[in-house]
Parts: structure tokens; C-alpha cells; sequence
């Protein structure tokens, strides 16, 4: 690899890879929904690399970051790249468990080129961190002269491209239990051209990572640590105006939860001044816990600071499900207070629901949607299979006791039924989650959404096309939505290996057709979903609307609300609650 010429060329090609739908073809759109962080990690710290010539002086590095969700992966011209330039290193970068099968296809067809390899990300460092072996897809990977990196690059690129320069990687990189300080590194950044290639022009960065709570579905504590680790204010404004001198003004903080971030208040006080003093248009997607109301300020600088929507990791509404999978600090008594908090802000509120808790049933999971239709004001309600993810430590009990957990990685992406249910059949438990689909986004619940959205000043506007896309992508598109984007791209020749190929003929009518069914499907949808909007807009009392989701919280609700007594372990909570205050009353009695 290493040459004498006075200009040496090495190519980095960084590639995020997506994974296969139920028909073998990889998941892939002409406009994806929101770029990859590890992706634009690993850009950021490439062009550190590239500016400090860790290779040296007569070294050039050129670096390329390509995100299979919207473009699409040739291995064989990626390796004669490669090749024509003197060497290089391919690095599947942020393979989530979903992902590892498709990132394996392109590294096998990689390697049989002799081009060298990398792979990183959550399914990698997961499993490292949980098993107390290597299971067989990672095993496969070691066996094909594939390195692994387990852990955070910063610091460590560096190591890994000398290496790949000297024709010398390491099977293993593993810094699991040497997580990096996040102050003072070199900040995410992916170039417009990349972002311009997502809906929205929205691009992405982690404020801080770690989270200090237990849940046990959850692989973020087991990769990231439950430390909080963050970047500071002056990093936080450094990222913005980068992506702004490029045309970059929307972002998504990728933060599990922002709220617990010990920088909060310092970034969130930053980015208001950038927009209250300077007039900066600049708008932020977070993700907080349920209990974000208790910090003081916390939801009042947020929605100053430019948050239009919020992520929040709700659920269930039955406390024993939530304690089950260790998350104490769910406690559905606060759900209201909460929620309306973020409502009084104009903020767009997204949750998130698991389907198959052990003690979930399908007449419980459809009738606990309709009280949060009636007594919640969510918007995006989002549904998930409860997936054991390698990294988490429901998949490591599952792993240690030899219980039945479906091989396919390709399925672990919350849409699939990978494990067996206590109660429900398989087939009860995926016909449930379909039902949760069509339950919350039914005509009726669609325009009580939109008639909150009205009555508290919201745009309506962009409400509609939330909910349709939503809607439409798990109805029409049967995926979840968070794998959508703008009109779906498919190629023959990219078919998972172990199906068959189909003919040109065939694929590409079947393709035309699908294509134009779909698009008619979802005009037909934004058609209804315009109609509700023209009707509300032109009526005069839509501003004064109230439901019982938008009332506001008051101590008898405890005894009116269907929430606080639909299961046992419900009125329990709500008795916790009222203890103290009846000891108080007893006291000045």
C-alpha cells in the first residue's frame, strides 16, 4: 500500500448501510427521512484527521460519506475507486442490529475485491458488551478478515486509518470500557449535498450521550454508558453556524434524553440568544423523558430556544409494564401535566408505544390506545414490537437462558415479532400492532388531533402532513415510518442474496405498478386529511375547541379519567400519589 511517490492518495469511504424489507430489497428512497449521526461523527472526525495528516505530510486522505437510505451502494466501483488511488478503508459506520445483514452483503462483496473493511455501531459494541462470546454474524465477520471497532471514535480514528494505511488492521477495536470526554473534539458535520438528499433539510448532532436510567429494553446505557457525557455551549453554537454557512437552519439532537444533559440549560440559553438577539431561523427535534417538567425551565427555554417537536419514550400507560422493563421514572400520573406543558408551547408532541409487555393482551393494547386518543394530547403516537436488541439487557437474559429469539438480524428493527409472547401467538401479536395503527390513526382521531392543533394555535398545515405520513407510510408502505422518506427507489440487482432474482420484466412492472399505487394511495390520503384542514380553517369557533385531552390537569381527575383505572396496578399509582397528602390532612386534623 505505502508507495514513494511524493503525493500518496488514501480514500476513507464511509457508508451507513440500510437494511431489506419483508421482499428482500434494500429499504432505500430518492429522499430519506433525517441523516445519520454516526455518520456525520464519523465525517467530523475524518476531516480532523484530514486537516492534522495523521498519515503524514506526503499523504492525502479524501473521505466520502454515503448513506444507503438514499443512495445507492456499488461495492465492486467503491473497491476499483479504491484501488485506481493507491489504498483505502471502507467503514460501515452506526450498523444498528436491523442493518448487520445488509452491511455484511456489501463487506463480503468487498472484501472479495481485497478491499479493506471496517464495521461499527450499536450491534457490534452491543453485543461485546452483553455476550460472553461472539455470536455467529460477528464471528462470520472476523472469519472474512473483517475489522470490528466496538466503542466511540473519537480519539481513535486516527489508530484505525494507520493501520489501514500500513495494510495491518486489527481484528478487533474495542474501547467499550473507554468511553471518550466529549469536550473539545472535533464536532459532527456532514456536507450540504449529503443533507440535501433528506426530506426537510434537516441534518443531525448529539449534544451528550448516555442516559442514567435503567430500562431494560434499552441499548443506549450498555453502549453509551450511563454517565452523562456532553458537549458544551460554545461546541453546541460551533455546530449551528457550520450548518448554517451551508444552508442548514433544521436539526435533530440526537440525544436519548436532552432533558438529562448537565449542559441543558447553558445550550438551550445559547441557541435563544442566537435567535431572540440575532434573529437566527433555526428550529431543533429533541428527545426528553416523561418527567422533563420537573426541571425547572426546562420546557419554557426549549420551545425558546427553537423546539418544534418533541420525542418522548411514553410507552405504556400501565405502570406494571413499565416497571417490568425497569422504567421507574414513567409514572402515568404526571403523563397529563406533562404533555400539556409542552402544549402550551406550540410544540408537537411524538410518543412512543411498545406493544408486548408480558402482560399485554389485544383487547388491553387497543383499549389503552383509545384512552390515550380521548385523554392525551399527543400528536404522532408511534408504535414498536418490545424487541430484545442485542445491547440491551433483555436480550442478554433471553441470550443466557437459551430462550428461542429469532436469528434473522435483519428483523430486529421494532417491526418484527422476534421472540415469543407469554400471552399473545404470534400471529395475535402482529395482527395487535397493525390494529394500534389503524386504531390511532382512524378518520375520527385524525381530526381530533387536528382540531387541538387549532385550538392551541399550532399550524395545521404541517399537523396534516405529520399525521399522513405517519398514517400512510405503515398502511401503504408496510414499514415503519422512521424507515420512510420521498419515493421509494428499488434495484434488482440488489435483493438480499439468499432470494432469488427476479426478471427484468417482471421486477421492473411490478415496480411501475407498486410505485404508481402508492403515490395514488397517498394523495388520496392528503386529499381527506386537506379536507379536515379547509373545514377547521374556515370555522370561526375551531380556536375554542376542548376536549378532555386539553383540559386542564386537576385533582379530581384522579376519580373522572379512565387512565387512573383501567388495571389495577393504574389505581395503585394513583393511591401512591394521594398517600402523602392524606397524611397531611390527617396531621392538621
Amino acid at each position: 500500500m505505502i508507495g514513494q511517490s511524493a503525493k500518496e492518495r488514501f480514500q476513507l469511504v464511509l457508508i451507513k448501510p440500510s437494511h431489506y424489507d419483508d421482499d428482500g430489497y434494500v429499504i432505500q428512497w430518492f429522499r430519506s427521512i433525517i441523516p445519520s449521526n454516526s455518520m456525520a461523527i464519523l465525517h467530523g472526525l475524518a476531516l480532523d484527521c484530514i486537516e492534522r495528516r495523521v498519515l503524514g505530510e506526503e499523504v492525502e486522505i479524501t473521505v466520502s460519506a454515503l448513506d444507503e437510505t438514499n443512495t445507492r451502494i456499488r461495492p465492486e466501483r467503491i473497491a476499483r475507486r479504491i484501488a485506481r488511488s493507491g489504498g483505502g478503508l471502507v467503514g460501515l459506520v452506526g450498523v444498528q442490529s436491523n442493518q448487520f445483514p445488509r452491511a455484511m452483503d456489501i463487506a463480503r462483496r468487498l472484501r472479495a475485491c481485497g478491499t479493506q473493511v471496517c464495521i461499527g455501531g450499536f450491534h457490534v459494541s452491543g453485543c461485546l458488551a452483553m455476550l460472553p462470546q461472539l455470536p455467529p454474524d460477528i464471528q462470520e465477520a472476523v472469519d472474512l478478515g473483517i475489522s470490528l471497532f466496538a466503542g466511540e471514535a473519537e480519539g481513535r480514528l486516527e489508530e484505525v486509518l494507520r493501520d489501514a494505511y500500513k495494510g495491518a488492521l486489527k481484528p478487533l477495536y474495542n474501547f467499550m470500557n473507554d468511553l471518550p470526554d466529549l469536550s473539545a473534539v472535533p464536532i459532527p458535520l456532514l456536507p450540504s449535498p449529503r443533507i440535501k438528499r433528506t426530506m426537510g433539510n434537516v441534518t443531525s448532532f448529539d449534544a451528550g450521550r448516555g442516559c442514567p436510567f435503567q430500562c431494560s429494553f434499552c441499548t443506549i446505557i450498555n453502549v453509551q454508558g450511563r454517565k452523562s457525557r456532553y458537549r458544551n455551549a460554545d461546541e453546541i453554537e460551533l455546530i449551528v453556524r457550520r450548518n448554517l454557512a451551508q444552508g442548514v437552519n433544521r436539526f435533530f439532537i440526537t440525544d436519548d434524553n436532552f432533558a438529562r444533559n448537565k449542559e441543558w440549560e447553558a445550550i438551550l440559553d445559547r441557541l435563544i440568544r442566537m435567535r431572540e438577539e440575532e434573529k437566527l431561523n433555526i428550529a431543533f427535534i429533541i428527545q426528553a423523558d416523561m418527567q422533563c417538567h420537573r426541571t425547572p425551565n426546562f420546557i419554557d427555554k426549549a420551545a425558546r430556544a427553537g423546539v418544534t417537536r418533541v420525542y418522548l419514550g411514553l410507552e405504556s400507560i400501565n405502570p406494571e409494564s413499565l416497571l417490568a422493563a425497569k422504567k421507574r421514572q414513567n409514572k402515568i400520573t404526571e403523563y397529563r401535566k406533562m404533555l400539556l406543558a409542552w402544549k402550551r408551547h406550540r410544540v408537537a408532541i411524538y410518543a412512543g408505544y411498545i406493544i408486548g409487555f408480558p402482560n399485554d393482551t389485544p383487547e388491553a393494547t387497543i383499549r389503552d390506545i383509545g384512552i390515550i386518543q380521548r385523554e392525551l394530547p399527543i400528536d404522532v403516537l408511534e408504535f414498536m414490537f418490545l424487541t430484545p436488541l442485542p445491547g440491551s439487557e433483555d436480550h442478554q437474559r433471553l441470550y443466557l437462558a437459551g430462550r428461542p429469539m429469532d436469528p434473522d438480524m435483519n428483523k430486529y428493527d421494532l417491526e418484527h415479532v422476534t421472540t415469543p409472547h407469554p400471552r399473545m401467538s404470534k400471529s395475535e401479536w402482529e395482527r395487535t400492532y397493525r390494529l394500534a395503527w389503524e386504531t390511532y390513526y382512524s378518520d375520527e382521531h385524525v381530526e381530533r388531533v387536528m382540531r387541538r392543533v387549532a385550538a392551541t394555535g399550532m399550524s395545521l398545515g404541517k399537523m396534516m402532513l405529520l399525521l399522513a405520513y405517519f398514517r400512510g407510510y405503515s398502511a401503504i408502505e408496510n414499514i415503519h415510518p422512521l424507515q420512510g422518506g420521498v419515493l421509494r427507489r428499488k434495484y434488482r440487482r440488489d435483493r438480499r442474496p439468499n432470494l432469488p432474482r427476479e426478471t427484468v420484466g417482471l421486477f421492473h412492472l411490478r415496480y411501475a405498478a407498486e410505485t404508481v399505487w402508492k403515490q395514488a394511495q397517498i394523495a388520496r390520503l392528503l386529499w381527506r386529511h386537506a379536507k379536515v384542514r379547509a373545514r377547521l380553517k374556515r370555522d370561526p369557533e375551531a380556536r375554542h375547541y376542548m376536549d378532555q385531552a386539553l383540559t386542564p390537569v386537576a385533582d379530581s381527575e384522579f376519580d373522572t379519567l379512565e387512565m387512573f383505572a383501567a388495571s389495577d396496578a393504574a389505581k395503585e399509582a394513583v393511591a401512591k400519589v394521594r398517600k402523602p397528602e392524606e397524611t397531611r390532612l390527617r396531621a392538621t386534623a
